[in-house]
C-alpha cells in the first residue's frame, strides 16, 4: 500500500483533515504554510502506514506545532465476537468521512495544477512554433514554392520551344513530301518515254527477228519437203523394180506429189 501523509488542522476544538499527500516534505511545507496564516489553532501531519506483519494500520505524527511527533496505532479490526462502542463507531465515521472529503479535495488540487501546468507547457510549446519553428518552416516553404514555380516556368517554356520545334519540323516534312512529289512525276514521265522507246524498239526486233525465223523454218520446211519427195521417188522406184516391174519416173513422180500433197495439206 502507498504512504499517504495527512494535514490536519485543529480549529473550535475539533481536528479536520486538511489535504492529502504522497510527499513528506509538501505535507510538512503545507502545514507550515497553513499555521503561518493564524487561521487555526493547531496544524500537525499524520504518516498514514500499513504494518503487515501486525496486520494493523499504523499512524505516525511526524509534525505538530504543539507537541513532539508520537506514533499512535490503529485501531485493530474488529471480529465478530467483539462489538465497538457506539461512541468510537460514530468517531470512526466521522473521521473516515472527513478523511474522504480531503481526499477529494486532494484529488481536485492535484487536477487543478496538472491542468494549470499543461495549459502552461502549451503556451510555452506555442510561442516556440510561433517564434522559432514556424518562422523557418514558412520560409522553407516559400523557398520551395519558389523552386516549383521557377520549375513550372521553365518547364513551360520548353513546352513551347518544342511545340515550336515540332511545328518546323512538320513544315519541313511537308516540303520535303512535295519536292519528292514533283522530283518523282518529272522522273516518272521521262522513265516512262525512255520505256515507251525500248519497248517499241524491242517489238521491232522482234518482229524482224521472228520474220527471219519464219523465212527460215520455211525455208528448212521446203528443203525437208524435198528431201522426202526424193527419199519417195528413190523408194517407190526401188520397190516397183523389186516386185518385176520398169519403173516410169514420171509416173512414180507424180504419184509422190500426189501423196505428198494429201499429207501436207
Amino acid at each position: 500500500m502507498p504512504i499517504l501523509y495527512e494535514v490536519h488542522t485543529l480549529k473550535g476544538g475539533n481536528w479536520m483533515i486538511d489535504s492529502t499527500y504522497s510527499d513528506r516534505d509538501k505535507a510538512v511545507d503545507t502545514a507550515k504554510q497553513l499555521y503561518a496564516e493564524k487561521r487555526f489553532e493547531g496544524v500537525k501531519v499524520i504518516k498514514d502506514d500499513y504494518d503487515a506483519t501486525a496486520n494493523q494500520g499504523r499512524e505516525i505524527v511526524i509534525y505538530d506545532t504543539s507537541k513532539p511527533a508520537v506514533e499512535r496505532r490503529a485501531p485493530v479490526k474488529e471480529t465478530a465476537k467483539t462489538a465497538p462502542a457506539a461512541g468510537d463507531a460514530k468517531a470512526n465515521v466521522d473521521f473516515k468521512h472527513h478523511k474522504h472529503k480531503a481526499g477529494a479535495k486532494a484529488e481536485v488540487s492535484v487536477f487543478l495544477r496538472s491542468v494549470i501546468w499543461l495549459l502552461v507547457i502549451l503556451a510555452v510549446i506555442y510561442w516556440v512554433l510561433s517564434r522559432i519553428a514556424l518562422p523557418r518552416i514558412g520560409g522553407v516553404i516559400s523557398d520551395r514554392q519558389g523552386a516549383i514555380t521557377g520549375d513550372l516556368m521553365a518547364a513551360e517554356e520548353f513546352k513551347q520551344k518544342a511545340k515550336e520545334a515540332e511545328a518546323a519540323y512538320d513544315k519541313a516534312l511537308a516540303d520535303a513530301r512535295a519536292e519528292a512529289g514533283k522530283i518523282v512525276a518529272a522522273n516518272k514521265a521521262e522513265i516512262q518515254k525512255e520505256l515507251d522507246a525500248a519497248i517499241a524498239h524491242a517489238d521491232a526486233e522482234i518482229a524482224a527477228r521472228a520474220a527471219e525465223s519464219e523465212k527460215r523454218i520455211g525455208e528448212i520446211r521446203a528443203s525437208a519437203i524435198e528431201d522426202a519427195r526424193n527419199v519417195a521417188r528413190e523408194v517407190t522406184a526401188a520397190l516397183v523394180e523389186n516386185f518385176g516391174g520398169k519403173a516410169d519416173q514420171g509416173l512414180v513422180d507424180a504419184a509422190v506429189d500426189q501423196r505428198l500433197k494429201g499429207a501436207l495439206q
